[in-house]
């Protein structure tokens, strides 16, 4: 049964949190601060219990763990969610949700108005389900990784031409900035590792369920995470070097599981 009507109410509460946290980026006072930062987790919190509400009904199905394009990305969407949620106990960096917000909404969205039942693993063994939750997991901190890269830049660039005004006032200053990014990269960098392992070892007959190019580009995107974290770590790289290997790995990454499984299920139609 589609619940599109709820779909929207919580892509509503998504957009108010994410204006709550713009409210509070923008205007000044501790009292005005104060009271757009608890409308912001208020409506977070709403809407992440909506979110997980239907994204249960999306995904356990009679027929097993429906995991197609538009369901997994409602997935992503709400681990993206949770983690802006866990960012409140952070107030340098929930302004992330800014973005990830709005993504989660209109991804549990498109689930809804979109259903087309084509990948349903029927096997629920946990070997299966620790690839599906490292792998997920993973994908969700790398891409809140690439959004603190996208700020990054913006804010370095602001602050070379010396335009450091405004609402960059309320971002944490760019070696605080460098050393969250790095602290979601390993950690996204670990679960990549897990993911892959796990795969190799419990996923079978990778050509029959056309998983060869998931398998190699996947492995291209940890081999660029860990170039970067090795020149972190031997050269210290930071700034626009690191942002750049940020946003190419975990276009990698992008384009190994959502690239493949749209050319899959949605242009070529094959059920796996």
């Amino acid at each position: 049964m589609q619940l599109i009507g709820t779909a929207v109410l919580d892509l509503v509460l998504y957009l108010l949190a994410a204006l709550g946290l713009l409210l509070r980026l923008i205007r000044t006072g501790p009292d005005l601060l104060r009271e757009h930062r608890g409308f912001a987790i208020s409506a977070t919190l709403a809407a992440v219990f909506i979110h997980s509400v239907l994204l249960y009904s999306l995904l356990a199905t009679p027929r097993g763990l429906d995991l197609g394009y538009f369901n997994a990305l409602a997935l992503v969407g709400w681990l993206m969610a949770l983690i802006g949620l866990a960012l409140f106990l952070k107030p340098a960096f929930e302004n992330l949700g800014l973005v990830m917000f709005p993504l989660a909404g209109v991804s549990v969205l498109l689930a809804e108005v979109f259903p087309h039942d084509v990948l349903l693993l029927q096997e629920r063994g946990w070997p299966l389900e620790l690839h599906i939750a490292t792998s997920m997991v993973g994908y969700s901190l790398l891409g809140v990784a690439a959004l603190q890269a996208c700020a990054l830049y913006v804010q370095e660039r602001r602050l070379r031409r010396g335009k450091a005004g405004g609402a960059l006032s309320g971002l944490p200053p760019l070696q605080e900035m460098e050393q969250f990014l790095f602290q979601l990269i390993g950690a996204g960098f670990v679960l990549l590792t897990l993911s892959l392992l796990t795969g190799l070892i419990f996923v079978q007959n990778f050509m029959t369920q056309h998983l060869a190019h998931k398998a190699i580009l996947s492995g291209l995107a940890w081999a660029v995470f860990a170039v970067l974290l090795w020149g972190r770590w031997k050269f210290g790289w930071r700034g626009r070097t690191a942002i750049r290997w940020t946003l190419s790995g975990f276009g990698t990454l992008l384009l190994a599981y959502f690239g493949s499984k749209l050319v899959l299920e949605l242009i070529l139609g094959r059920h796996w």
